[in-house]
Parts: C-alpha cells; sequence; structure tokens
C-alpha cells in the first residue's frame, strides 16, 4: 500500500504531498486541473510510462521481493524517480534499472489502462477451477500433488530418453571417439610426476659435456692430495678437516658420471613429446588419466545403449499411463467447475454492464504441469483481442473480483484512468459497487468525472487550478459533498444536486 506520495515540478504542480490510508482513492477535478498529470507522475515512478515530474517519491508499507532485484528490503519501501538530463530510478536509495522496475511493479501493480490481456492467463482460469473443486473434495490438492510429481518424473525420464535417442543416431561414431582417447592415453601409459623428471634429466643431459670437461680439469686437484697431507703431518696439524673434504669432493666427482645410466636420448625425447601432447590435450597428467576412465565408462554406456533405452522406454510408458489417468480426473473436474466460474464472472459483468462471456475447456495434445486442459474465452461470440480498451478493461476487473471471490485473497496496486468516462450514472454506480468490493483485498487509485464512484472512495482527492498552478487537497465530508454535488450539476451548484450528493454517501 502507497502511504505517502511527493512529487515536485510537475508541469503545473509545484508541488504535491499526499498521505494516504488503504482501500479506493479517487482523484476528481475540472478538466484540465492536472489529474492526469499527477496520476502519470505515480505511474511513471514505478516505471509504467513518462512523467515530466523533477522528482517523485512513494512510500510502500508492502513486503516486496527485493532481493532477487538485488535491492535490500525495508519495513518501509522508498521509490524516488528523479529526472534531470535523464530520469533515474531508485528504491531505498539504491538505484535500479527501468526494465526491472517494471519487472517488479508487474508483481504488485495492475494498470486496467494498458491493454493487457495477462489478467486472463490459462494458469490463473485453471487455479481459479482448482480453487471450486478443492472446496468440495478435500483430496483434490492431494490429486494435483502427486500428479505434479508424476509429471516431473516423466519429463525427468523423457529428457533421458531423448539423450539415448540422439546418442544411439550416432554411437557408432561416439564409440570411435572414445576408443581412439582410450588408445591414445593408453599407448603413451603416463605415470603422475614422470613428465617432470624427465624434464630434469634432459636438462641435465643437455649440460653434461661442459660438467665432464668442467670436472676433467678439476680431477687434478687429487695429484696434490698425498703433498698437503705430508705438509699438514709435518707442520704437527690435525690433517682430519682435509680428509674429511677430499672424501665428499670425490663422492660429488664420482656422482657427475652418467656411465652407469642404461638410456636412450632420442627414446626420452620421444617420450617427453608423448607426454607434452597429453598435458596440452588434458591439461596435466592426472587430467589425462580421469578422461581415459571417463571414455572407459563412455564406451560401456555406449555398449549399453539398447538396454538403457529400453529401460527408459518402459518406465516412459508406465508414467505416461498414469499422467493420462490423473489428467483425465483434472479435466473431469474442471468441467463439472466451469459453469460455476463462467457464472461468477457474468454475474460481475452484469453488473459492469457488459455481455456475458462464454467459458470453453478444450484438451491440447501436449501435456502440461497443468494437465490438457485450455480454457478459451469469448464475449458475445467476440474474441478477446477485438474487445475495445474499455471493454478489456471491465472484464479485466470482473475477473480481479471474480479472483478475490473465489480466493478470498488479493494483494496489491489497482489504477485505473477514467474508468467510469461515458457511463450514465447506473453504469457508474455498479463499478463503484464492484471497486468498493475489491478495496477489501487491493489499494485503488482512481481518476473520476462521475459521483457515484468518488462517494465510495476511501480517500478523495480534489486537483484543482488556479492560474497556472495545480494543486491537489484531500476533502473531508462536507468538501467531498460540495464536490460530489458539482459533478452532478456543473459550476452552479443546485439544491437537488447537493440533496442527491447527501443521498450517495447514504447508500
Amino acid at each position: 500500500m502507497i502511504s505517502r506520495i511527493l512529487m515536485k515540478e510537475n508541469l503545473s504542480f509545484k508541488e504535491a504531498n499526499l498521505k494516504l490510508s488503504g482501500g479506493l482513492t479517487v482523484f476528481s477535478g475540472l478538466s484540465g486541473a492536472g489529474k492526469s498529470v499527477l496520476f502519470r507522475g505515480i505511474l511513471a515512478t514505478f516505471g509504467f510510462g513518462e512523467s515530466e515530474a523533477k522528482f517523485v517519491e512513494l512510500e510502500l508499507d508492502d513486503e516486496l521481493d527485493l532481493e532477487s532485484f538485488g535491492i535490500e528490503s525495508e519495513s518501509e519501501n522508498v521509490f524516488k524517480m528523479l529526472k534531470e538530463k535523464s530520469t533515474k530510478y531508485f528504491i531505498n536509495n539504491q538505484s535500479i534499472g527501468k526494465k526491472s522496475l517494471q519487472n517488479l511493479s508487474k508483481s504488485f501493480i495492475k494498470y486496467l489502462s494498458v491493454k493487457d490481456n495477462n489478467e486472463f492467463s490459462n494458469e490463473k482460469f485453471l487455479t481459479l477451477l482448482d480453487t471450486l473443486e478443492s472446496a468440495k473434495n478435500p483430496n483434490f490438492n492431494e490429486l494435483k500433488e502427486n500428479f505434479k510429481q508424476i509429471f516431473q518424473a516423466y519429463s525427468e525420464n523423457s529428457l533421458k530418453l531423448n539423450k539415448v535417442l540422439e546418442e544411439e543416431k550416432r554411437v557408432e561414431e561416439l564409440k570411435e571417439l572414445a576408443q581412439t582417447q582410450i588408445e591414445k592415453i593408453s599407448k603413451i601409459n603416463p605415470k603422475p610426476g614422470e613428465y617432470e623428471e624427465l624434464l630434469k634429466l634432459k636438462k641435465r643431459l643437455s649440460k653434461q659435456d661442459k660438467i665432464e670437461e668442467a670436472w676433467g680439469k678439476a680431477n687434478g686437484i687429487f695429484e696434490y692430495e698425498k703433498a698437503v697431507l705430508d705438509a699438514l703431518n709435518l707442520s704437527e696439524v690435525d690433517a682430519n678437516f682435509f680428509s674429511e673434504c677430499f672424501n665428499e669432493l670425490r663422492i660429488i666427482a664420482e656422482n657427475q658420471k652418467m656411465e652407469e645410466l642404461d638410456f636412450d636420448i632420442e627414446a626420452l625425447l620421444d617420450r617427453i613429446s608423448d607426454l607434452s601432447y597429453l598435458i596440452k590435450r588434458y591439461e596435466s597428467i592426472e587430467g589425462a588419466l580421469e578422461t581415459l576412465e571417463l571414455k572407459k565408462k563412455e564406451l560401456e554406456h555406449y555398449e549399453n545403449l539398447s538396454f538403457e533405452k529400453k529401460e527408459l522406454e518402459l518406465t516412459s510408458q508406465k508414467l505416461k499411463e498414469k499422467l493420462e489417468k490423473k489428467a483425465q480426473i483434472l479435466s473431469e473436474a474442471r468441467l463439472r467447475n466451469l459453469g460455476v466460474l463462467q457464472d461468477f464472472l457474468n454475474d460481475y459483468l452484469a453488473k459492469l454492464y457488459m455481455k456475458n462471456l462464454r467459458l470453453e475447456c478444450v484438451q491440447n495434445d501436449e501435456m502440461s504441469l497443468l494437465g490438457r486442459d485450455e480454457i478459451k474465452l469469448s464475449v458475445s461470440e467476440t474474441k478477446l483481442k477485438n474487445l475495445s480498451s474499455g471493454e478489456l478493461n471491465r472484464l479485466r476487473l470482473a475477473f480481479i473480483a471474480t479472483e478475490c471471490k473465489i480466493l478470498n485473497a488479493g494483494r496489491g496496486i489497482i489504477f485505473l484512468d477514467e474508468i467510469d468516462a461515458n457511463l450514465s450514472g447506473k453504469e457508474a454506480m455498479s463499478i463503484a459497487k464492484v471497486l468498493e468490493e475489491l478495496s477489501r483485498f487491493y489499494q485503488i487509485f482512481a481518476i473520476s468525472h462521475l459521483p457515484q464512484l468518488s462517494s465510495k472512495a476511501h480517500n478523495h482527492f480534489l486537483v484543482e487550478k488556479n492560474g497556472t498552478q495545480s494543486r491537489v487537497k484531500k476533502l473531508e465530508k462536507e468538501e467531498r459533498i460540495k464536490e460530489l454535488a458539482r459533478m452532478v450539476s456543473g459550476e452552479q451548484i443546485s439544491d437537488e444536486a447537493l440533496q442527491f450528493a447527501k443521498t450517495l454517501f447514504e447508500d
């Protein structure tokens, strides 16, 4: 529910600051006073249409799903629109794009001046029919849930079966590809850590000649070992340190010799090349080994494909038979309640001075999570798309009212732009009573030129213009009676008009 509206610099409005309660809010006033300007400013803040307002701020106390749009929710959510060179939108001081704002707003706002058929989605019709059946049959919801579970299992099984059928078309090609990879990796037969060890050996081999030449020159030092020991002994110096040092040096020199290693340099280079290929192809030796095991399992899967296909086809057939039975029970229940739903809708359409509609339930070839049923709607043989905007909006109103009556629930905000235009007083009062009933569930905003709708308002605002400036004022009872009388008789308010305005409050 919108609890406050603050608007600045909106064409003829310098500022409008409105505090609201729930229920039905009506804006009335002379033509050209600025009612539509005010209305467009509110709607634009939710991303619907454009407005010339420089600043609009709306406070809502609803619980909204803001987190999925990356915005933190608060107990009082504040929507803002700022217009300078471009228009920017904010919720709780966090920026949001216009498209995201529209998607969010559609979840809780119904704008009945937009030609939108989403109100009459097949899912909504089926929900109402199923609710009517649930009220009579306490086991019906369990049936629906069971149908959904079977349908989900059938869908998952169908996906697996389709995959197997696709694989079957090219199974020989897939087997050959898997076998090729298995043979390639198995032929090389890599070992974890082998590649790194071979690289170290290759590096050592590449400088072996230089190592041998250097140690050939260095070996001359051993010719002086005895002379040094004699000198140390004659000098009565302990020669152990020198002997230990020379022993260490002799071990190092021996370790540099490659004669005892039995290897083929060409084979070493070929091995490194093979391992390098595997690393480039599979990122690592470990990756190649994992792929080897995976391809072995794939090959086994392809070999058993005909058996797997048979099992999936058998399961699919069993699930389909169960679905058909459950779907038939759903269809029969919906057909039983189709007339009841049609009567509910036609009762409201009669109140709204619209012709009767007809609902038809047809069976689709394709099964869905909702079953096979599709509800088709026509108004006196006229298809939905051929209705005028006014007719469509009243039909939407009848559907929303029916939805609230059957579900005993409703949530959000409804915007109506002159829904009572060009109607008689009797027709306007009928619409007013439907809106009064709806206002128990929805907050409703309407522009009206007729006293019947305005008399049912919980918040009645007068929009008036003085020179070039517009202002909006909330009316109390006596002021409302005067405004209703003006709607009846014009600028010169007659006693009869005042008396009629008073009787509207008594209805």
